[in-house]
């Protein structure tokens, strides 16, 4: 087999098919509820954010898993559609990874899971050149074995590592120590280092586990950052949501793509929110990724969240 060409981002993680349900608001427990035509869609925390990098023009590389299924064709033919350099592994006579998104009147969704063992990626169906042939590696928690080996390849190769966790998976800590950019949900750092104030949390999962910047997405209230000398808040632009899911995949995207560039932190994280903004103004997980210079015009024009309107 060729040895793969170098791409500026490797992602290594989930993908899903989501199945979309729009609702003027969450039902309540025992109740009935009608719902319009769903909507099915590609989705997945690692896929959707290296799609929105090779929409941006970065050259990009998925690893994954899928069944042998029409979600697994959906996928390929996204990754075919936008020239993202796919590296998949099939699963003959699975169903490929699926979620169920509810989305309310607001715009937020709730997410239910399909995902069996058998759809998990591991170690042993990673190539190492896959990963080291990039100039950066992303990664989920879920399948943290495979998460964690292709983190060792990369750290060994001086390659930096992002991360986007938001669960306390089996093994995450050991993920942890091969991250570079921590960059997770809310609630992880609290629960991660048992401290109760997020500020120090972050503070203390960067100094604990060496990471070069620990931060969390605040939703509205856009990401709070620590890179061990400032701690950097940055508000979310004010948009129309049509629907959340997704955000903080695009979040990601805009990380490295900033990261990428060599940009200073506080603009780094400016162009990730407002990547993440603009992409809730449409349906799916995918659905409002825009070019960079739709991204940076929503930065000049649009207005940002304050902490007392992002709290109401």
């Amino acid at each position: 087999m060729t040895e793969p060409l170098l791409v500026d981002l490797v992602g290594v993680g989930l993908n899903a098919t989501d199945t979309l349900i729009s609702l003027p608001a969450f039902p309540a427990r025992g109740s009935k509820v009608k719902y319009r035509q769903p909507s099915i869609l590609p989705g997945g925390q690692t896929a959707s954010a290296v799609i929105a990098c090779q929409t941006w023009g970065l050259s990009t590389r998925y690893v994954g898993k899928l069944g042998d299924d029409d979600a697994a064709r959906l996928h390929m033919r996204e990754f075919e559609r936008t020239g993202v350099d796919p590296r998949i592994i099939t699963v003959p006579e699975i169903s490929s990874p699926h979620s169920l998104v509810i989305v309310d009147g607001g715009g937020e969704r709730t997410v239910l899971n399909l995902r069996e063992e058998a759809q998990l990626l591991q170690p042993e169906d990673l190539q190492r050149s896959w990963i080291t042939n990039a100039r950066c590696l992303l990664v989920d928690g879920l399948e943290t074995a495979a998460a964690t080996q292709a983190a060792s390849w990369a750290h060994a190769a001086g390659i930096p590592v992002v991360a986007d966790l938001d669960e306390m998976y089996d093994g995450v800590e050991d993920l942890i120590a091969l991250i570079d950019y921590l960059v997770v949900s809310r609630d992880f750092p609290t629960v991660l280092t048992g401290e109760r104030n997020l500020e120090s949390a972050l503070r203390r999962m960067k100094s604990r586990f060496g990471c070069t910047v620990a931060a969390a997405t605040l939703g509205q209230e856009g990401v709070l950052a620590w890179d061990g000398s400032q701690l950097h808040h940055r508000p979310a632009w004010f948009v129309p949501v049509a629907d959340t899911t997704g955000a903080g995949d695009i979040f990601h995207a805009g990380f490295i793509y900033g990261l990428l560039q060599g940009w200073p932190l506080p603009r780094l994280l400016d162009f990730a929110c407002a990547a993440a903004a603009l992409n809730c103004t449409a349906i799916g997980a995918r659905g409002g990724i825009g070019p960079v210079e739709t991204v940076e015009q929503l930065m000049a024009t649009a207005n940002r969240y304050t902490l007392e309107t992002a709290t109401d």
